[in-house]
């Protein structure tokens, strides 16, 4: 089998899939930056999770860094789309730096939350993946009373001091399924726990996810473009095997192995919210030379969500937010 054609017929291209609005607020950040103050920009952490677009920004002048004390005196530094802790914020202050903040503002309502119940005298409990950036952003909003867990297992070792002053938030690129069952667990150990006043998962994500479950069961193999180090596209690719359909993720065409789909001649497509339309039509491209005759999107939901950017970066102004889908209330 290895010499033939994986006999590859249909394309089917998940809808929506791709970049989201705080994706493309954060590219355009880096972007104007570099064409207003000139290379280099500097940029802590990777400004998405997406191995091309870090990539391109690079060749075009950004700098990535993990460390503050890698950032020169005076400076321009521009916050990823994960957000930051309150001791880094406070670090590039007291730096110097001329900072942009290209949190994702979804992210940013989480952190606005955190803030105003600490202060009313709440403990958290942060459903999320330990080490991912957003998730060290939102537990660093607080020095302490802020408690990561992971799993079922982790909800019954929560050290809770105050059961009833307790809240939960979530890092906003999970899972759906994974998170309600997480706070499931969380509602019946701790009944008066209150609940996120909206869901905490981003429109952008939950979209994605209920295109893999229409797509998925109407194709034999579903591909999901994204970055190894993409959250949403992880839970992409494992939502489809959850369905039962075998899934792969690919960071570039060239990461697309003909042997998975010997058999499967219908292929489903899909992207993460960081991975860009060039690589989607890249893959679809391979797919094509393996023998694709008919490539079609399925419909789904139009997203028309802007987040405007930051002072100081452009004539775009909060009268320009488009219209808001139903289930993107949190933009």
């Amino acid at each position: 089998m290895s010499g033939t054609k994986p006999h590859v017929q249909e394309v089917l291209l998940a809808e929506p899939r791709g970049f989201c609005a705080g994706v493309d607020r954060a590219i355009e950040i880096v972007e104007r930056a570099l064409t207003k103050f000139g290379r280099p920009i500097y940029v802590r952490h990777e400004i998405v999770h997406n191995t091309y677009v870090v990539n391109d920004l690079k060749a075009k002048g950004a700098i990535f860094i993990e460390d503050l004390a890698d950032v020169p005196a005076g400076a321009t530094l521009v916050f990823s789309a994960h957000g930051v802790s309150q001791a880094v914020r406070l670090e590039a202050q007291e730096r110097g730096f001329s900072i942009f903040d290209a949190t994702c503002p979804l992210v940013t309502k989480v952190h606005v939350e955190v803030a105003k119940l600490h202060r009313e005298g709440y403990e958290f409990i942060m459903i999320g993946h330990k080490g991912h950036p957003e998730v060290e952003g939102t537990m660093g909003q607080l020095s302490d009373s802020i408690y990561l867990v992971e799993d079922v297992e982790d909800v019954a070792h929560a050290p809770v001091q105050k059961p009833d002053r307790l809240a939960v938030v979530t890092q906003t690129t999970l899972s759906v399924d994974d998170a309600a069952q997480i706070l499931a667990a969380v509602k019946t150990r701790f009944p008066l726990v209150r609940e996120p006043k909206m869901q905490d998962i981003c429109y952008a994500t939950q979209n994605r996810q209920d295109a893999v479950k229409m797509m998925a069961p109407r194709v034999d193999a579903v591909i999901v473009v994204g970055s190894p180090t993409s959250s949403n596209s992880n839970r992409l690719r494992e939502l489809a095997q959850r369905l039962g359909t075998p899934a792969w993720m690919v960071d570039s065409p060239d990461d697309l192995l003909p042997e998975w789909l010997h058999g499967r001649p219908r292929v489903g497509v899909t992207a993460g919210a960081s991975a860009p339309d060039v690589l989607v039509q890249q893959v679809v491209q391979r797919l094509r030379d393996m023998g694709a005759k008919s490539v079609r999107a399925l419909d789904g939901v139009k997203e028309h969500v802007h987040f405007p950017l930051p002072m100081g970066l452009g004539d775009k102004s909060m009268s320009e937010h488009a219209e808001k889908q139903p289930n993107s209330d949190r933009s």
